[in-house]
């Protein structure tokens, strides 16, 4: 059959940065899908496209890898599809992807990936930029060198895979020349450090490049990763994102509360008194409306982590964070997923797949849920807006943001405090492997890609709040109105009901702590999800959902709590396990209930005496 008709599949591997994503996205466009392995977390990218001869081509974009000894989930996952191992056709030929900019850890791949016997192709990808700073690359020696096809490609460009594409429309795979079969097996360290000496020798023979370019990511480099002032810029940033997730998002909030008034207050206007009447206007406008009314504070927060993960700052904060979290005992590459859990734990723990000791990836999806997640902004926000006084300290910072910082700064604390002891629990012995990660260019973030990503983080939390969060609030608005009162009774409905008889059933267990039976109800349906809890406290002091609802939630907090029962929950919040959905995916990727437990356990043991701990100091100082 002709090459032109036969058609191909293909498996994409390369190190990570090395744009074999964009590339994947650029070949494939619209029609790719994704699913996961069988059997594991790992996601699986797969695709297809016609090549301009018309050459069906599939295509599986494969984790980033510097080797195939598969030392995480995400690389054996690589090793096992190039090998052939999985329930899957094998690739009829391997696209290695490699920086133009960067080639030496790529090379090196090339020659272990040589040894598996398969038909190659290597992609210098970038070879714009790289041409652009003067390095020049041999193609045809190259090729002579490693014993297969290359090619180039610009996958951020229009046209940028032409030559790729014009390649693969005669392509017929054939073995690395001098490869007869697989003789790959797990190398050591000197046999890796022998095969590193190998791509050295090929890249001083194939590329040329000056001596230290003097481009713009040298010259942000040459002050960014300075040791003190890396590490102020990096609080700077830091300090910057929380005061603006306070600052930027009070006039949309203040629109969408509003917004909830109003449509609660024509609720109030067309139903007739009754069960109906609240259950739609108390129940789920007000319930579900208390919570979306924070989408801005997420959505800003999600756009700082966006933005610095185009620009390519994120390389460079866990570069900066490695000393600092070797202290603790975590590796620096778990800065990312622990930054990612800022937004949510779950991708946080997710990302700590890239991690390849067992032992750090296990630290670090233990630690991962003490970050503080966007669900715990609405809980944040309104104990702050009702206690702390809105002013500004030295004319220029927030206080309410300040506090908000602080916040963040004690969940970093206690997930460092918690990663140092389980350091002596989990392996006295243990040393961290070296950290090794390549640093990408800084370049402008892309519009489209930061939209497409805010826009997939804010559906993801309406459709949170369209299920979890509306079921949590129909059942709270059960609990809060069932049994009716009876005829005569005296105080408010919600007192007669389920949900003072379970919240009485469970204050004398949370008394210690200041909290009493409201907060108790409040705590419950949070198991759930943290935001359920601003809702739920409206729900059980009997707070209408008319116009002023949103503020009035604050005000009555304000009136029926102490400053010290205040702080309490605050420090609650900071360790209590309330997510069903993180622990679920501390289960799912740690293979193990007892993980699970171990998780959980610990943080409420954390937040009973955090909270106690707090609520004492906060009486001895006269705030009760």
């Amino acid at each position: 059959m002709d090459a032109q008709l036969t058609p191909l599949n293909l498996s994409l591997v390369g190190t990570p940065n090395s744009g074999k994503t964009a590339l994947f996205n650029a070949l494939t466009g619209s029609r790719q899908r994704s699913a996961n392995y069988p059997g594991v977390t790992v996601e699986r990218k797969s695709g297809a496209f016609v090549t301009p001869a018309g050459r069906s081509v599939a295509i599986v974009d494969l984790p980033g890898t510097y080797s195939l000894r598969g030392r995480s989930p995400d690389e054996e996952i690589t090793r096992d599809v190039v090998l052939g191992r999985r329930d899957e056709a094998a690739p009829d030929c391997i696209v290695c992807v490699a920086d133009s900019t960067n080639l030496r850890l790529s090379i090196r791949l090339v020659l272990e990936l040589k040894r598996v016997g398969r038909p190659m192709l290597l992609v210098l990808n970038m070879f714009d930029l790289a041409r652009h700073r003067g390095i020049t690359i041999d193609t045809d020696r190259l090729t002579l060198e490693l014993g297969i096809p290359v090619t180039t490609a610009v996958s951020v460009r229009r046209g940028g895979t032409a030559e790729l594409l014009q390649r693969l429309d005669t392509f017929a795979p054939m073995p690395p020349v001098g490869v007869t079969s697989n003789t790959w097996r797990p190398l050591s360290t000197s046999e890796l450090r022998a095969l590193q000496r190998d791509a050295d020798r090929i890249i001083a023979a194939c590329v040329s490049a000056p001596a230290k370019p003097d481009n713009l990511t040298n010259r942000i480099d040459s002050v960014v990763l300075q040791p003190v002032a890396g590490l102020l810029i990096l609080l700077t940033i830091l300090f910057v994102m929380f005061q603006a997730v306070f600052s930027w998002a009070q006039p949309l909030m203040e629109s969408l509360s509003e917004g909830f008034a109003g449509l609660g207050q024509l609720a109030h206007s067309i139903l007739p008194d009754g069960l109906l009447q609240s259950f739609v206007q108390n129940g789920v406008i007000s319930g579900v409306g208390s919570v979306i009314v924070f989408l801005p504070q997420i959505i800003i927060l999600f756009f700082f982590i966006l933005m610095l993960e185009d620009f390519g700052y994120m390389a460079r904060a866990a570069f900066l964070m490695d000393r600092i979290m070797g202290g603790a005992g975590l590796h620096g590459r778990a800065f990312i997923p622990l930054l990612s859990s800022f937004a949510c734990a779950i991708p946080g723990i997710m990302a700590a797949r890239v991690i390849d000791n067992r032992r750090d990836r296990l630290t670090t999806i233990l630690i991962a849920p003490l970050m503080t997640c966007s669900a715990r902004i609405p809980v944040y926000t309104l104990i702050i807006s009702a206690f702390v006084p809105q002013r500004e300290v030295l004319g220029l910072i927030n206080l309410q943001g300040l506090v908000m910082f602080g916040l963040y700064a004690a969940g970093i604390a206690s997930a460092l405090s918690v990663s140092f002891v389980a350091k002596f629990v989990m392996g006295r012995d243990y040393e961290p492997s070296p950290f090794m990660m390549e640093l990408p260019d800084y370049k402008l973030p892309r519009a489209k890609s930061i939209a497409l990503g805010i826009y997939m983080r804010a559906k993801a939390f309406l459709y949170r709040a369209g299920t979890t969060i509306f079921s949590m609030m129909v059942l709270i608005w059960f609990l809060a109105s069932f049994p009716q009162p009876p005829a005569g009774a005296e105080g408010p409905a919600i007192n007669y009901s389920l949900a003072a008889i379970i919240g009485h059933a469970i204050e004398p267990a949370l008394a210690p702590l200041g909290f009493n039976w409201q907060i108790a109800v409040a705590l419950i349906p949070g198991m759930a999800a943290r935001e359920v809890a601003v809702a739920a406290l409206g729900t059980v002091y009997a707070i209408e959902g008319g116009k002023e609802a949103a503020d009035r939630i604050g005000e009555v907090l304000a009136h029926n709590w102490s400053l010290a029962t205040a702080m309490s929950l605050l420090v609650w919040y900071i360790f209590a396990p309330q997510c069903a959905s993180t622990l679920a995916v501390i289960r799912r990727e740690t293979g193990s209930w007892k993980w699970m437990a171990v998780t959980f356990g610990y943080m409420l043991a954390l937040a009973y005496a955090g909270s106690f701990l707090a609520y004492h100091l906060a009486l001895a100082l006269g705030a009760g």
